[in-house]
């Protein structure tokens, strides 16, 4: 079913309650013990929810995992108190892993020690069947005519004890998955999809960490208003400090201080207490206890000499933004436009979005440096050297390959 086809709201019934009642928390090793022998006694596959504490905590750890097995029930693990699952995750080895949104978990899930093998991701599933909505509510309602609560999404699950709302809100996130997997796996098969999805789905998990960000700080919200090159010292300095004591105290940076203000702060340079909290953000509870520290940095990347100033960021290994290349290359700007064309075809054909039958990112470098020749085996293997999945390619290579011929067949008219 698509959204063409949503199921009436008038026939979608609230899941306020998980089957068996809300499982109580597993906090010490032996009743995990008990989790883990459930779980390596139940069938097929294992539905699985993490909660972290996004925009609470400085790391993006999991405070709460959730499992559900036919045959097993449900379970609510307290990863603080439980923090090695690599037993579990043995007993579960060759099951199928069901979540929505995979890469939102599984690196949470890997500190404790789950580490799935085979994966069935519903968001992902969702798109490439052409759902416009894949938050996982709006699926369930779509799909199984269900209503889920979603009001606990954004808490701040470090909190204990977690309260019962709390935790009936986390069962029920994993209540449902697998009848909801088990309708997608259909239709993605019906579809003449299924082989696509599984080729995505073994992507995600093979792919490696992303690799640390160079100059992290460089992408403080604003920092484009801040033009001199001492400027930015200032916010390199006060990002540095900010980023340790958010660590140190385990907390979300822009709950330290915000963005705004080291911004503004790189902008005033304010050289007195006065003028430093005369910076609103600066009077916050958090910020405040560090006064001195902020004044400090601030005065550090005053007196910096020239030649150890941040220097404007320089381009990236990849092409310049799409908005530009009119200007830059004109030919450019008409392949991309020529390939995005060729994509987006496809996509309404398949019924999926276009980013998902074929990565933007790929497009512009093919489109920008584009290989000598355009025929569909040259560009087949420039895209599979982009990381371009093979299903994609099957897909997407020849009609680029005829777009860009065409174009160059043409020539290029005078600019």
């Amino acid at each position: 079913m698509t959204d063409d086809e949503d199921i009436p709201a008038s026939e979608i019934e609230p899941l306020l309650e998980p089957r068996e009642g809300i499982p109580p928390v597993i906090e010490d090793p032996a009743a995990l013990a008990a989790v883990v022998q459930a779980f390596a006694g139940g069938t097929g596959p294992v539905a699985v929810d993490a909660e972290r504490a996004s925009g609470y905590r400085y790391s993006g750890r999991a405070y709460l995992v959730q499992l559900r097995r036919t045959g097993s029930g449900s379970a609510l693990i307290d990863p603080i108190a439980c923090p090695d699952l690599s037993g579990l995750d043995a007993a579960v080895a060759g099951a199928e892993i069901v979540l929505h949104a995979a890469t939102q978990d599984l690196a949470c899930l890997a500190e404790v020690g789950f580490t799935p093998r085979e994966l069935f991701d519903t968001e992902l599933a969702g798109r490439l069947l052409g759902y416009e909505r894949v938050g996982l509510g709006t699926m369930v309602e779509n799909v199984l005519g269900l209503r889920l609560e979603k009001g606990h999404s954004a808490a701040d699950w470090s909190h204990r004890p977690l309260p019962e709302d709390w935790l009936r809100y986390a069962a029920l996130d994993v209540e449902v998955l697998i009848e909801l997997r088990d309708i997608l796996y259909d239709e993605l098969d019906a579809a003449g999809k299924l082989a696509w999805a599984q080729e995505e789905f073994a992507s995600i998990l093979a792919a490696p960490p992303a690799p640390p960000r160079t100059d992290p700080w460089r992408r403080t919200s604003g920092i484009h208003r801040v033009r001199s090159l001492r400027g930015l010292a200032v916010v390199r300095e006060l990002w540095t400090l900010r980023d340790e004591l958010a660590r140190e105290a385990d907390l979300a940076p822009g709950r330290v201080l915000p963005d705004s203000a080291i911004v503004t702060a790189a902008l005033d340079q304010p050289r007195t207490t006065k003028a430093l909290t005369d910076i609103a953000p600066f009077t916050g509870r958090s910020a405040r206890r560090h006064l001195r520290d902020w004044l400090n940095a601030i005065g550090r990347a005053r007196v910096l000499p020239e030649t150890q100033l941040p220097q404007p960021s320089g381009p990236g290994d990849g092409p310049p933004p799409a908005n530009r290349w009119a200007d830059r290359d004109p030919a450019a700007a008409r392949r991309l436009a020529a390939a995005r064309a060729a994509v987006a075809t496809l996509a309404t054909e398949h019924h999926m979005p276009t980013e998902n039958l074929l990565q933007p990112e790929a497009i512009r470098r093919l489109t920008w440096e584009p290989p000598a020749e355009l025929d569909e085996d040259t560009l087949a293997a420039r895209l599979r050297e982009l990381g371009v999945r093979e299903w994609q390619i099957a897909l997407a290579a020849g009609p680029i390959s005829a777009a860009l011929t065409r174009l160059s067949a043409k020539g290029d008219p005078e600019d």
